[in-house]
């Protein structure tokens, strides 16, 4: 058992945060990350910690770091109080002044590259006292585990855990090259597209695309399983691929748009909806608070007049 000293209980706010941040991120490194300190000294800040509670509160093997039970009953008391106080901080200084702060944000590598990225400039020129860190990923990131304020996502269904803002409607198309179709011929029916070389997103399992139409009990849906010369997990490699020629592939309408404007690729099946690929909407997502701090709040509101649809 760690030996307890006396310390002043206001001398430890600190170190009480940094425990309750560690129990959010589960690391000693993002932890630092996030207080802007060294890894030594949140190491030090916990073991400050332990020292006056008389006990462990932080399992640290070479492989992971997890709360004892002492330390989980402490977070558990004490961090609905440390947001409060970070929301109450945040409130006070976004009533006077310019906006200021650190965003970090998530977001998937072609929609962040393509929609994203560019209206960046125009905030940050707007607000210059704002500053954004942009993680581009097509994984599924944890905002709060990881330390992220917004997440950009691409899909039909929001998780009803955090604060989902609807940028605009999206969706998802088949298209090939003018140059491909000239030498294979154009689909008028989705299962003749197991004679054509497809391109599909790369995914656990055999590519299968599904495909409906009509509404209610006329609804015709179809399991259409394809192959071809190249399966890839973002969207403009699939693009530029069926730009050059290798086959058809289905891409989210952002990613296509571009291409379709000026003729290099074309739309086909488009009296068919594409199902279970992509979303049907693009969503600005942040964890829920009881109070959004005033540089969110904009920023969400930008990408708003941002996203028009494509």
């Amino acid at each position: 058992m760690t030996k307890k000293i006396e310390l002043r209980h206001d001398l430890l706010w600190g170190q009480l945060h940094a425990l309750t941040v560690i129990a959010q991120l589960g690391s000693f490194t993002k932890t630092a990350q996030r207080l802007g300190l060294s890894k030594a000294a949140v190491s030090q800040r916990i073991a400050d910690l332990e020292r006056a509670m008389g006990q462990t509160l932080v399992a640290r093997t070479t492989r992971s770091v997890r709360l004892s039970d002492a330390g989980q009953h402490l977070v558990d008391e004490t961090s609905a109080s440390f947001a409060q106080i970070t929301s109450s901080l945040g409130a006070a200084r976004d009533a006077v002044g310019q906006p200021r702060g650190l965003l970090r944000i998530t977001a998937p590598v072609a929609l962040g590259r393509q929609h994203v990225t560019p209206l960046l400039s125009s905030f940050l020129k707007r607000f210059p006292e704002i500053r954004i860190e942009l993680d581009l990923s097509d994984r599924l990131v944890a905002l709060t585990q990881e330390g992220f304020d917004l997440a950009i996502r691409h899909t039909s269904a929001p998780p009803d855990t955090h604060v989902a803002i609807k940028l605009c409607a999206s969706r998802a198309l088949l298209a090939a090259s003018p140059a491909y179709l000239a030498i294979h011929g154009q689909p008028d029916h989705p299962e003749q597209l197991s004679q054509h070389a497809c391109l599909p997103y790369l995914r656990s399992g055999p590519a299968v695309w599904l495909f409906e139409r009509g509404a209610g009990e006329a609804t015709q849906r179809l399991q259409i399983p394809v192959q071809g010369p190249l399966r890839a997990g973002n969207s403009e490699i699939l693009r530029d691929a069926a730009i050059d020629g290798l086959g058809l592939t289905l891409l989210p309408d952002f990613t296509a748009a571009p291409a379709l404007r000026n003729g290099a690729l074309v739309e086909l099946l488009s009296e068919w909806r594409t199902v279970g690929f992509f979303g049907d909407s693009i969503y600005a997502i942040h964890p829920w608070s009881s109070t959004t701090p005033r540089p969110l709040r904009l920023l969400i509101e930008h990408l708003r007049q941002g996203f028009t649809g494509y």
